[in-house]
C-alpha cells in the first residue's frame, strides 16, 4: 500500500499517456480527450511527439479542468505507462499520491515502483494476445482496451465513448464492432478485477458551454479563406503543414462554385520555402490575396523575398507556427523564438507586422484580418502562431464572422481616379500616413503603371540612387509602420484586485498558462497587473503600461527574452525595469512554472533593493 494518501479529485486531475510513436496510440488517446468533453467537462490535451516517423517516445497529456484553466499545469496525477523505454522518468512524473497505469503482463520488480503512488496492473498485452491473432491488431487494439479499462477506473460513461467510435467508424460496422468489442474488453476486466473508480472520477457537468474544440492550425486556415485567400503556396514542414493541408479542405468545402463546381482557388506546393513566398508575393501583386505556411528554418530561407515585400511594397501574409530552432532544433516542440528574426526581417532596415493570436478564436480572427493589413499597409504580415496552438487542441469560443463585411483592399487607384486627372506617384504620400496609392496590373490601358523594383527609387517609382530621395523614402516606410501602430489589435489590460507596483507583459500561447498562474500568485500574496501584447508595432499603452509600475515582468518562450528585447529596443525602456521570465524547452510554460519563477523574484525584492535582484 502506499505511503502516501491517494489523491482524491473529481474533474480536476492531469492524466499522461506515454506510447511509443507510430502504435496507433495517438487516436485513442484523443478518443478519451473527447469523450470527457461528451461528460461536459472541459479539457486541455497536448499531444508531444518526436519528429521521426516511429519508434521514439510519444505522450499525450490531457489536463481535465472543469475550472477552465487550458494552459498546462505541470505534474502528472495519473500516468498511463505503455514505454518502457521512459518508464523512469515518466514514474518520477507523478505527484506524491497520484497513480501509475501500466502493462502488468509481465512481472516487474518492486524497485521499478514508488511507495508514494498507487500501481494499477492490468495484462493488457494478455489479454491482446488471447483475443487476436493479426500483430497489428494486437497493437491497435491494445490502445483501445486500455481506453476501456480508463474508462472503469474513472467512471466515465462508456456510451458516451461508444458514440465517439461510432462516429469514428460509421459506415464502417466491422471496425465500429471490433472496437466497441475492445472497449468492453478492458473495462469488464478492470471492473472484475480492479477497484472502481479511483480517486480520480469523472462527474457529467455543464461546464464545455458553447465552446469548440478545434486545432489553432485549421482555425487560421478557416480565417484565411473567409479572409479572402485564394492563393496559398507552401513548402511541407513541421509544425505547418497541417495549415496548408486544412486550407485545402476548407476550400473543397467553401471554394467551389455551385453551378460549375470549378475550384476559386489555388494551392501551389513551391520546390521550397524561397519559391512559396515568391508566388505569393507574385500572387499578391497581380491582386490576389495570398499567404504562405511555415516555420522558423522557412522564415531563414523566405528573408530575401520579405525585404522585396517591404520595399517594394506588395502585400504578403506569412502564418508562422513557430517550433525550437535554431538550425533544425527541435521540429515537433514548441517555442516563441522567431520574434525578433520576423520583425526585422531580411537585411538592411526593415520592420514587419506581428499578430499574436492566443488560441484557435483568434488565429481564426487574426489570420483573416492579416489579410486586409496587408493590402492597407502594403507590406508582409505575420501571424505569429506556434505548435503549441497549431497542433493542438484547444477549447475556445465559437468561430464568429460578420457576412457584411467588406474586404479593405487598402488604398488603390481606379482607373476612374486616373481618367479624373489624379496624381499617381506609386511612392508618393498624399495622406501623411505612409501609405501610397497602387494600381493592379491592367487598371487603365495608358496610365497608372510604374515599374516594380527592390531598387532604390523616388516617389513616381523611377530609378534613384540619390541620398535625399532614399532618405526620402526610407523615411516614409517609417511613417507607414507608424500608422500601423492604430491599425493592429490592441492590447488588452486587466489589473489586480488591489493596487499594485508590478506588472506583467505576455502574448500568443502563454495567456491560458499565465491566467491561472495569477491566481497562484494571489494566493502566495502577491498582486499583479498584466498586459497582453496581442501585435508589432507596440500601441503606445505598451510604454504607459510599463511607465505605471516600479518593474514588468515579461513572459516568454524563448531562451534570449526576445518580447523583451523588442519592447526596450522599439520603446527605450531601462532594460532593468523588464525582468525576463523564460521557458524553453520545447514543452508549453505552466502555471506552475510561471508563479514560481514570479513568486521567487517577488519574495526577493521583499528582501534586497530592485536592481540588486538577480533578474
Amino acid at each position: 500500500m502506499p505511503v502516501q494518501k491517494p489523491i482524491s479529485s473529481v474533474n480536476d486531475f492531469v492524466v499522461r499517456f506515454a506510447n511509443v510513436n507510430g502504435s496507433g496510440s495517438a487516436s485513442a488517446n484523443e478518443m478519451f480527450a473527447r469523450s470527457i468533453l461528451r461528460h461536459g467537462v472541459p479539457v486541455s490535451p497536448r499531444n508531444v511527439f518526436p519528429s521521426n516517423i516511429q519508434g521514439l517516445p510519444t505522450w499525450y497529456e490531457v489536463r481535465v479542468t472543469e475550472d477552465g484553466h487550458l494552459g498546462a499545469r505541470g505534474g502528472v496525477d495519473m500516468m498511463v505507462a505503455m514505454n518502457p523505454q521512459t518508464w523512469d522518468k515518466d514514474l518520477a512524473s507523478i505527484e506524491p499520491g497520484g497513480y501509475l497505469f501500466y502493462d502488468s503482463t509481465k512481472p516487474m520488480p518492486a524497485s521499478k515502483f514508488r511507495a508514494d503512488i498507487t500501481v494499477i496492473g492490468v495484462p493488457l498485452t494478455a489479454i491482446t494476445n488471447s483475443t487476436y491473432t493479426d500483430p497489428r491488431q494486437r497493437q491497435l487494439f491494445k490502445n483501445i482496451i486500455y481506453l476501456g479499462a480508463m474508462c472503469a477506473l474513472l467512471d466515465m460513461d462508456p456510451k458516451l465513448v461508444e458514440q465517439l467510435i461510432g462516429e469514428q467508424y460509421k459506415g464502417k460496422e466491422k471496425l465500429l464492432s471490433s472496437n466497441i468489442h475492445a472497449l468492453h474488453l478492458g473495462r469488464d476486466w478492470a471492473l472484475q478485477n480492479l477497484k472502481c473508480p479511483i480517486g480520480l472520477c469523472i462527474k457529467k457537468s455543464d461546464k464545455v458551454g458553447d465552446r469548440i474544440f478545434i486545432e489553432g492550425n485549421s482555425a487560421a486556415a478557416l480565417g484565411a479563406v473567409y479572409g479572402g485567400a485564394t492563393v496559398c503556396a507552401w513548402y511541407p514542414i513541421t509544425p505547418s503543414s497541417s495549415l496548408a493541408d486544412a486550407f485545402g479542405s476548407h476550400c473543397k468545402k467553401l471554394r467551389h462554385d455551385p453551378e460549375t463546381g470549378k475550384a476559386k482557388y489555388a494551392i501551389v506546393q513551391g520546390e521550397d520555402e524561397l519559391a512559396s513566398i515568391g508566388i505569393v508575393i507574385g500572387a499578391s501583386w497581380n491582386g490576389a490575396r495570398a499567404f504562405t505556411a511555415t516555420s522558423g528554418p522557412g522564415i531563414s530561407l523566405m528573408t530575401e523575398f520579405i525585404g522585396l515585400s517591404y520595399f517594394a511594397e506588395i502585400p504578403a501574409v506569412i502564418m508562422n507556427v513557430q517550433r525550437a530552432g535554431p538550425s533544425t532544433g527541435m521540429p515537433t516542440r514548441t517555442q516563441q523564438c522567431d520574434i525578433i528574426a520576423c520583425a526585422y526581417a531580411s537585411h538592411g532596415d526593415t520592420k514587419h507586422v506581428l499578430l499574436f493570436p492566443e488560441d484557435p478564436a483568434e488565429a481564426f480572427e487574426f489570420a483573416a484580418q492579416a489579410f486586409d493589413l496587408a493590402e492597407r499597409l502594403q507590406t508582409t504580415i505575420f501571424v505569429m502562431l506556434d505548435l503549441d496552438i497549431g497542433m493542438n487542441h484547444r477549447l475556445c469560443r465559437p468561430l464568429k464572422w460578420d457576412d457584411a463585411k467588406q474586404y479593405d483592399r487598402g488604398k488603390v487607384m481606379t482607373a476612374e481616379m486616373l481618367d479624373d486627372g489624379r496624381d499617381f506617384g506609386r511612392y508618393l504620400d498624399i495622406d501623411g500616413d505612409g501609405i501610397s496609392y497602387r494600381t493592379y496590373p491592367g487598371t487603365h490601358p495608358t496610365k497608372g503603371s510604374f515599374f516594380t523594383r527592390g531598387t532604390s527609387r523616388d516617389r513616381y517609382a523611377r530609378y534613384s540612387e540619390e541620398g535625399s530621395v532614399y532618405a526620402d523614402n526610407m523615411q516614409r516606410l517609417v511613417r507607414k509602420f507608424e500608422s500601423a501602430q492604430d491599425m493592429v489589435p490592441r492590447p488588452l489590460q486587466a489589473n489586480a484586485a488591489k493596487p499594485t507596483k508590478y506588472g506583467v507583459i505576455y502574448f500568443g500561447s502563454t495567456a491560458p498558462a499565465m491566467d491561472e498562474a495569477i491566481g497562484l500568485l494571489e494566493a502566495r500574496g502577491h498582486q499583479l497587473d498584466r498586459l497582453r501584447i496581442r501585435a508589432f508595432p507596440f500601441h503606445s499603452s505598451v510604454a504607459s503600461f510599463i511607465a505605471d509600475h516600479d518593474f514588468v515582468y515579461v513572459v516568454e518562450q524563448n531562451r534570449d527574452a526576445q518580447l523583451r528585447s523588442l519592447i526596450v529596443n522599439e520603446n527605450g525602456i531601462d532594460p532593468v525595469r523588464l525582468v525576463p521570465i523564460v521557458h524553453y524547452d520545447g514543452t508549453p510554460i505552466t502555471a506552475r512554472f510561471i508563479a514560481g519563477a514570479i513568486g521567487d523574484h517577488q519574495d526577493q525584492l521583499k528582501l534586497t533593493p530592485l536592481r540588486k535582484v538577480k533578474s
